[in-house]
């Protein structure tokens, strides 16, 4: 079906303004006769009244969908119908109600409700894609068992549940655990599974499969894998046992998301499930470890205990979130997993939370619901699961996560219910806390200290900036994690977390027999911008002797940092010190190579642009580029003898493994591999590439022979061996754009979606490609705008094919106040372009408003 027709003036709806639901439904009973054009959906559902409503008002939701006939208790109505829904006379009493309607899959460019996926039939019913499907109150309060009969021609003919029956041309499902329409889902095509099983710690065996297009059996088995170790993972850690008979993944091509929970049908992004060495890289089997970990933890924090509404999205999508990091720090290495989990949160989400698009972790109202499936949901709501286990403590932790999962399985949950848990269980106060959920922004934490006499004190202030709609800011619950070093690098206080709940406060520390070094906010404690005027030395002394990884990490960021600000405001030549930190923290073999690796990164461009906005100044883009490039450049002269040993030291030899000990080794290595790059103009990359038989390795040397200026031929040769590997040739195409000069970036971006292999109709294309452009910042803020007009052009054609992306990629422009009053106005005009187009989708419409309008 096309995209559901807009409402001329899309209207605003209220956390404040929710009202159970009228009426509850007892089962759903589902028949599909499946046609690539005409698919007919024959629903039978119970419905009773809510004896906690104040209405007995039937209005059920639908959209792009033609209703063929509607029966209550068997007699035929004739409802009211509209382009967003039906409404009806209904007795008082319990009723059965049923419709037959009409949808469309293969006109479903949207890819929300039933579509086709290069001929297979696949669902997407979250956040609000059921009403596309057929009738029903699309909402997560209203829950049923569901019953589906599948009928077609197709040999595979999947739904959730456990399959009940199954013969020529029909395939029937059950599923005894109630659930929202947003988690249901269906699968039909030509598919060949991967199978595996699993043993619960009760004793049952729970069939598994992956299910793929067929040429992809390859490439099941490190998901398998992962599969079982979240399996076991959650029976050990949370004590949550798998629910059904059979749990089953299909890979899809086209695909908004990473992945979707649906109960025991799993529907994946191809790029999230398929991996084998060849044509994924290390960090491709991370995410898809990570990914699989999410989603079947979903399980129970989502699908048992599910939320109330779309306002507590956070709910289900935070807690999740945090227990998938948790896995993947036990599976990897859990100091790299925080830092990178870091770099991540400060790249969106405090660029969220400083920006047009800020919103609570909890918002308070959404035009779209689509639009609010974010950093500050996801990655923010996170951070206050880990801040609220770090102030209760591990034991109450755990009691609480017990008592949550007693307590609510089977219903549809808010955040008070998740605060009272705790509250019940450690009898604290948690009204102050709640304000993380309820106002937006990123804290500044500022500090001072003093010594006198054998005690140290540290004094806190904390402020939250403005955001749109919200002023006044409160102060918050922050846990702030502690130590202290001597002067020989020794520990003199080990970790203590300090609970700040005023605007100022101070903490003393006694007995000290000499002013220490202060290592503050250890492990990230809170997700907050640290404000405190320091020095080199103390920064190198840090990342010298520091026992917290996040913080001997922060230091060496912190170095790179302030040198390349005074590069770019100054002229100042490369920082020594930094130069001379990076080299040794290199080669100190003490430290997880995967750690150097991380810790040889430079702050990004957009990093270096918020804080130059942030302290007044206007960024420059192709400025904070050249600084970078020249950062490079320094260190990569300063290091040659260095990195040639780094790179000899870390060559992984035997058989390829996506394991983190390998992994740490690849990674150390290609970061050598480039700082070597910058001094033989490619001889060693080229190397690299002719001999390697793993994505991570080639893929490495080709971004190297393209930033040395001769990857041209690579470029071609890669291409002619991957050409029909869809997913490596994703890379290909982002990889040329981000290598790309940023006087070019642009012109590499449109030569690209020139070429037969782009499409904008699948969304992995579409992101590596244009997203790939609006990810390359001195490129896309080119001072003539054609970045800028490049993007909005792709924008404007994809909205009426799919909004949901659309939307999405509106995000780009959401930093255009911070940039020169030139930029300004080119993102402006193309922002007033976009929000100009007639018939522009209201994901769109409430996107571009809000970014212009902040």
């Amino acid at each position: 079906m096309p995209a559901a027709p807009q409402d001329a003036s899309p209207q605003t709806i209220y956390l404040s303004d929710y009202a159970p639901p009228n009426w509850l439904v007892r089962d759903v009973h589902l028949t599909f006769r499946l046609d690539p054009t005409r698919t007919r959906v024959h629903s039978r559902i119970t419905f009773a009244p809510n004896p906690d409503a104040a209405s007995r008002d039937f209005a059920l939701d639908g959209e792009g969908m033609t209703l063929i006939s509607a029966r209550i208790n068997g007699a035929e109505v004739t409802p009211n119908v509209t382009e967003t829904g039906l409404s009806c006379d209904v007795p008082d009493s319990e009723f059965v109600w049923e419709a037959e309607v009409e949808i469309n899959p293969s006109a479903n460019t949207a890819l929300e409700g039933l579509y086709m996926s290069s001929g297979m039939y696949c669902t997407q019913c979250e956040a609000q894609g059921f009403r596309k499907i057929t009738y029903y109150p699309d909402r997560p309060d209203v829950m049923s068992v569901f019953t589906v009969r599948i009928e077609g021609g197709e040999p595979v003919m999947l739904s959730n549940g456990n399959p009940v029956a199954v013969g020529d041309g029909f395939a029937e499902w059950h599923d005894p655990w109630p659930k929202p329409s947003y988690l249901f889902a269906l699968v039909a095509g030509r598919l060949v599974n991967h199978p595996g099983s699993f043993t619960t710690m009760s004793g049952r065996e729970v069939e598994l499969n992956i299910w793929v297009r067929p040429g992809d059996e390859g490439k099941c088995e490190f998901g398998m894998q992962a599969l079982k170790d979240s399996m076991h993972w959650d029976e050990k850690v949370y004590g949550r046992e798998y629910d059904l008979d059979l749990f089953n993944i299909v890979a899809v091509d086209d695909f908004n998301m990473g992945a979707m929970e649906n109960k025991g049908l799993n529907i994946f992004n191809s790029s999230c499930v398929l991996a084998s060495p060849e044509t994924s890289t290390d960090a491709n089997f991370e995410r898809i470890e990570a990914i699989i970990a999410h989603e079947y933890f979903h399980n129970w924090t989502g699908n048992r205990i599910t939320c109330r509404d779309w306002f507590q999205l956070c709910l289900k999508e935070g807690l999740t979130v945090f227990r998938d990091a948790q896995f993947t720090a036990d599976m990897r290495s859990a100091p790299v997993k925080r830092i990178e989990d870091v770099i991540a949160l400060r790249a969106r989400q405090f660029r969220e939370d400083n920006g047009p698009l800020a919103h609570p972790v909890r918002p308070h109202s959404f035009v779209e619901i689509n639009n609010f499936y974010t950093a500050t949901v996801y990655e923010k709501g996170a951070e206050l699961i880990g801040m609220l286990k770090t102030l209760v403590g591990d034991d109450a932790w755990a009691k609480a996560l017990t008592l949550y999962f007693k307590r609510h399985d089977g219903q549809a949950c808010t955040i008070e219910d998740w605060l009272r848990v705790f509250e019940d269980v450690t009898g604290r106060d948690l009204a102050q806390f709640k304000r993380w959920y309820e106002d937006a922004g990123t804290p500044r934490l500022s500090v001072t200290d003093s010594y006198s006499d054998g005690t140290y004190t540290l004094t806190f202030a904390q402020h939250t900036p403005p955001t749109p709609g919200q002023t006044d800011k409160p102060p918050r619950v922050i846990p702030i994690k502690v130590g202290l070093l001597g002067q020989n690098g020794g520990e003199v206080q080990k970790t203590r977390v300090l609970e700040m709940t005023e605007a100022e406060q101070c903490f003393e520390f006694s007995g000290l027999s000499a002013r220490p070094i202060p290592s503050i906010l250890r492990e990230f404690s809170a997700p907050v911008i640290l404000e405190r005027e320091t020095n080199n030395a103390e920064r190198a002394f840090l990342l010298a002797h520091d026992t917290d990884p996040f913080n001997k990490w922060e230091a060496g960021r912190a170095l790179a940092r302030d040198g390349l600000l005074a590069m770019i405001r100054h002229g100042a030549a490369p920082d020594a010190a930094y130069l001379e930190a990076a080299r040794i923290m290199a080669l100190d073999d003490t430290l997880d190579p995967a750690f150097r690796a991380l810790a040889l990164g430079l702050p990004s461009q957009d990093d270096l642009a918020q804080a130059l906005f942030d302290a007044g100044d206007t960024p420059d883009p192709q400025a904070i580029h050249d600084a970078l490039e020249a950062l490079k450049d320094a260190r990569a002269n300063v290091m040659k003898d260095a990195a040639q040993q780094l790179y000899a030291q870390n060559q992984v030899t035997g058989p390829y493994r996506p394991d983190a000990a390998q992994a740490g080794g690849r990674a150390l290595a290609n970061a050598a591999l480039a700082m070597i790059t910058r001094r033989d103009g490619g001889a060693a990359a080229q190397a690299q590439y002719d001999a390697a038989d793993n994505m991570t390795q080639q893929l490495a040397a080709l971004g190297c022979l393209l930033q040395a200026g001769r990857g041209d031929a690579a470029v071609q040769a890669f291409y002619d061996q991957w050409q029909n590997d869809r997913l490596v040739i994703d890379k290909w195409f982002g990889l040329q754009i981000a290598m790309a000069d940023p006087q070019n970036t642009a012109d590499v971006a449109h030569k690209l979606t020139q070429h037969p292999n782009f499409t904008m109709k699948n969304p992995n294309r579409f992101r590596a490609t244009l997203g790939a452009l609006a990810g390359s910042p001195a490129g896309f803020h080119h001072a003539s705008g054609k970045g800028y007009a490049l993007l909005a052009d792709w924008l404007i054609k994809l909205d009426p094919v799919n909004p949901q992306t659309t939307a999405r990629m509106c995000s780009a422009f959401e930093t255009w106040r911070r940039y020169d009053e030139s930029r300004q106005s080119l993102m402006r005009a193309q922002l007033e372009r976009i929000a100009g187009q007639p018939g522009l989708s209201r994901d769109t419409t409430e996107m571009v408003g809000r970014i212009l309008n902040a």
